[in-house]
C-alpha cells in the first residue's frame, strides 16, 4: 500500500513537470528505507531564507547546468518559471549573458561558479552575500549549490544520466 502511494505521487510529480523520474522508482524498488532517506532531500533542495527568489534561481540553474546535460537542468528551468522567475532572468542565466544579469543576480552566478570550481574567489563572494542578505541567504544558496549537484549525481550513479536534451524556457 505505501509503495502504491509512493508510486502516484511520484506519477503526479513526473506529469507536472514532464521529469523522468524512474531513478527514483528504482531507489523505492530498491529499498523503501533508502527512498524515504532520498525524500529527505527535498527540504534541503526546497529550502530559502532572505534571498531573492531570482538569485536563488540563478544558483540552482547555474549549478544544475555544471552537473547535467538537460532534463534536471529543464526541471529547474520549469520550477522557476513557476515560481515566477523571469523567463528572460532565466535564459540569461543559461546563456551565460553575465552582462545582461543585475548585480545581485551576477553575485549569485559567480558564487556558484567559484563555489564548484574550489576557486578562493568564493571568499569575497560569500562575503558580499553575507553583507547583501545575511547568512541564512549563504546558508540558502549552499543549499541551492548543493541540492543542484546532488540529484543529477544519484541519477547518473543509478544509470539515469544517459539522456541529454535540449533546454527550453
Amino acid at each position: 500500500m505505501l509503495k502504491w502511494l509512493i508510486r502516484k505521487r511520484l506519477a503526479a510529480f513526473q506529469r507536472k513537470f514532464d521529469y523522468n523520474v524512474d531513478y527514483a522508482r528504482d531507489i523505492l524498488d530498491a529499498d523503501v528505507t533508502a527512498f524515504f532517506r532520498f525524500a529527505r532531500l527535498e527540504g534541503l533542495s526546497v529550502y530559502r531564507r532572505d534571498v531573492p527568489l531570482d538569485v536563488y534561481y540563478a544558483v540552482k540553474l547555474t549549478s544544475t547546468v555544471l552537473e547535467d546535460c538537460g532534463p534536471c537542468t529543464q526541471l529547474m528551468v520549469t520550477m522557476a518559471l513557476l515560481d515566477g522567475v523571469a523567463p528572460r532572468t532565466v535564459a540569461s542565466v543559461l546563456e551565460g549573458s553575465d552582462a545582461l544579469l543585475a548585480d545581485d543576480l551576477r553575485l549569485g552566478v559567480r558564487f556558484a561558479h567559484a563555489v564548484a570550481a574550489h576557486d578562493p574567489a568564493a571568499d569575497e563572494l560569500r562575503d558580499d552575500i553575507v553583507r547583501r542578505w545575511g547568512r541564512r541567504a549563504l546558508v540558502s544558496l549552499a543549499f541551492a549549490i548543493t541540492s543542484a549537484r546532488i540529484f543529477p549525481t544519484i541519477k547518473y550513479a543509478l544509470g539515469h544520466g544517459k539522456a541529454c536534451q535540449r533546454v527550453v524556457v
